[in-house]
């Protein structure tokens, strides 16, 4: 949890394929820890062909049966079936949009929302932003994407800034931010 905290968690994304990642795995961790997920991660990119919508968008029933055997991963039906159906749903996006980074950026504007937290009761579970995005997301045949976890996908992809203010990592990533906006991207 310390290394992913040090060098991931809230660091803008703009890549397509992490941004898929994070969207795969946040569903997956919906009533479970983020320990749990973060532990069985290298165990979700083997299983799910280290995350390529592609591949993922063509599984069948006989991979779905086979995922359901898989001891790495979280054997819940309900969110395998998800990871298929929001990888043919993701590349729709990208399709449209020509990517899934110019389609889920715009629920910020563009750029990361920098919140000042002084401590851990000041973070929210949910935002107006991560409404719209659940709300759209849903729309658009996504599964496994309510408003805490569009929101827990915001903090993790860097949308959100939501480290406490006294942590390194409030700093570094609000000051490179303020250096250059673009230097994420």
């Amino acid at each position: 949890m310390i290394a992913y905290h040090d060098a991931e968690w809230g660091v803008p994304q703009h890549d397509d394929h992490v941004l898929f990642e994070f969207l795969i795995l946040e569903g997956a961790q919906a009533g479970l820890s983020w320990s749990t997920i973060l532990a069985k991660r290298q165990a979700y990119r083997r299983a799910f062909s280290n995350f390529n919508p592609k591949s993922i968008a063509r599984y069948d029933a006989k991979k779905t049966k086979q995922l359901m055997a898989n001891e790495g991963i979280v054997r819940n039906q309900l969110k395998i079936s998800s990871a298929v159906l929001n990888a043919r749903a993701f590349l729709a996006v990208q399709k449209e949009f020509g990517s899934f980074d110019a389609y889920i950026w715009q629920f910020v504007g563009g750029a990361p929302i920098v919140n000042s937290i002084e401590g851990l009761s000041q973070i929210q579970a949910r935002t107006e932003e991560s409404d719209k995005m659940s709300r759209d997301l849903l729309k658009r045949g996504f599964k496994f994407v309510g408003p805490t976890i569009c929101y827990a996908f915001m903090q993790a992809v860097g949308m959100v800034n939501d480290h406490l203010v006294g942590c390194f990592r409030y700093k570094e990533i609000a000051g490179a931010l303020r250096k250059s906006p673009e230097s994420y991207r």
